[in-house]
């Protein structure tokens, strides 16, 4: 029996979770660390941070496992969040203590007006599927660091992920994979390689960028120093691992062609993998290169889905006694689909390419006096569908996809909000034994294949053991209908009350 060690380096911190050779993880231990808000639009983790809540995440996993099953470990692999900007000296020491992440917009018309001078923007996203609002993207943030911290960009040799900083501290090795590049802001889909064109048009040099690797290729082993603060053996492999959506559909089983999935978390989004990458000029679909060679994986996302839940719960809480999720979900069942002509928006953190504004915001529309707490649970969960009904209605205008949906995350336990989405996608939802596990299992994958343990990823389909298949309703189909071309009109509007609200 070969082992494999998982890291989820996610936005609010790092779960480590151990995996066997067959793929079902064994054990699991969360470790949270901050993010940092110095001034508007600043949104900055710091990378020793990071490596702390590896180092113990890992120590405290395999704290009373046996001394075979340590020696028995066969590789580290990590998903990491994107968009990361981790700036190297020369001798590999960080330039900057504190770093951008991938929420971070700080870039402005100092950075962007002169690159896309150069490029025009409808170019730059067609070669780089890059849909999210380009200050998000890494080169941008590099463009400010070289405006506003000349001195520390004059120092910097190398700009790596979240997850290729942790990979360098475990082995040594300074490298990228093909997933977490396609972030970069410079990166040519097609070619699977960084853009020469777009890297003269940012005035960078491309020795900036690391050197990319496939997603299983094994870097280099654990460093010595490294090995012995963990307790395991020197022997122990680093792969390159991925970015965390593309971790995530490995680990949701969309991983071939057409196959699709839902991430509900705190935002939602849903991707399709592909041989093409899905690029549309109106809608913006942002892709990233899969871990899977040969395959992207195309998506569509709302900002604020699982979190605008989280929201109004917390409203609840802020009233005294408050109901539990479950006691909300039961409450919301007993209220007919169309939550009594309520309808919610819920662009709380503002809006994707999807909607008309950046500045959208969310709203309650059609609240009256005879409306209570079970109507506008309901409606924050039809809400959430209504958009991303519409996210998911732009991958299927640009491909053939699978008609059955995964779904993971934690708002996949939600009976109720499964449902409710079978319904409005028309579509069968399939809740799986995966759900919040999907990106370490992508992550424990890239391990295995990696190391020769599996030839490929069949195994994954064989892991996902059904829990739940909601089936379309179709009455329930034909009042959503409705609704969701209300929706529509209204989300119109409110993009333009966002904007002149923001001027």
């Amino acid at each position: 029996m070969k082992y494999a060690i998982a890291c989820d380096l996610g936005t609010g911190g790092c779960k480590s979770s151990l995996y066997d050779s067959e793929g079902n993880c064994l054990d699991g231990l969360f470790m949270e660390y901050p993010t940092y808000y110095p001034e508007e639009s600043m949104h900055e983790q710091k990378p020793e941070e990071w490596w702390s809540a590896v180092k113990e995440s890992i120590r405290g996993l395999l704290a009373d496992k046996s001394e075979e099953l340590r020696s028995s470990i066969a590789g580290i692999g990590l998903s990491g969040h994107s968009l990361g900007m981790v700036a190297l000296d020369d001798s590999g020491k960080l330039i900057l203590d504190s770093v951008p992440i991938w929420s971070d917009s700080r870039p402005g018309d100092g950075e962007l007006k002169p690159f896309f001078e150069n490029v025009p923007e409808e170019e730059w996203y067609m070669l780089t599927g890059n849909g999210f609002p380009p200050p998000l993207y890494t080169v941008f943030k590099i463009l400010w660091m070289k405006n506003h911290l000349p001195d520390a960009f004059a120092r910097c040799t190398k700009i790596i992920g979240t997850k290729d900083y942790i990979n360098y501290r475990l082995c040594g090795t300074v490298a990228t994979d093909y997933s977490y590049a396609s972030g970069s802001g410079v990166y040519d889909l097609e070619e699977w390689a960084y853009s020469e064109k777009l890297i003269r048009a940012a005035g960078l040099e491309k020795s900036l960028f690391p050197e990319i690797r496939g997603s299983s290729d094994i870097l280099g082993s654990l460093k010595p120093e490294v090995a012995a603060e963990l307790k395991l053996s020197e022997s122990v492999k680093v792969v390159a691992g991925g970015v965390d959506n593309s971790c995530m559909a490995l680990g949701a089983m969309c991983f071939k062609d057409g196959r699709i999935y839902n991430s509900l978390g705190s935002s939602s989004w849903i991707a399709v993998s592909s041989e093409k990458p899905l690029l549309d000029l109106e809608n913006r679909p942002y892709v990233f290169t899969h871990v899977v060679p040969g395959l992207f994986a195309s998506a569509t996302a709302i900002f604020s889905a699982g979190s605008s839940h989280k929201w109004f719960t917390g409203i609840l809480r802020n009233g005294g006694n408050s109901p539990g999720y479950r006691e909300l979900d039961d409450e919301a069942s007993k209220t007919p689909p169309g939550a009594g002509n309520l309808l919610f928006n819920p662009s709380l953190a503002g809006g994707s390419s999807l909607d008309g504004s950046p500045d959208i915001r969310g709203a309650f529309l059609g609240l009256s006096l005879s409306h209570g707490r079970s109507h506008m649970t309901r409606a924050v969960m039809e809400g959430v569908g209504f958009g991303l009904k519409i996210a998911l209605d732009v991958l299927r205008n640009l491909t053939e996809t699978e008609k059955r949906i995964t779904i993971v995350g934690g708002g996949s336990k939600s009976r109720l909000w499964c449902q409710i989405l079978a319904d409005i996608f028309e579509a069968e939802v399939v809740k799986t034994n995966i759900d919040e596990q999907a990106a370490a299992l992508g992550a424990a994958a890239l391990v295995l294949v990696g190391c020769g343990v599996w030839e490929d990823y069949s195994r994954i389909d064989e892991l996902h053991q059904e829990e739940a298949v909601y089936q379309c309703n179709d009455n329930n189909k034909n009042i959503y209908r409705g609704f969701l071309e209300i929706y529509k009109d209204t989300s119109v509007y409110l993009a333009e009350l966002g904007a002149r609200m923001r001027s």
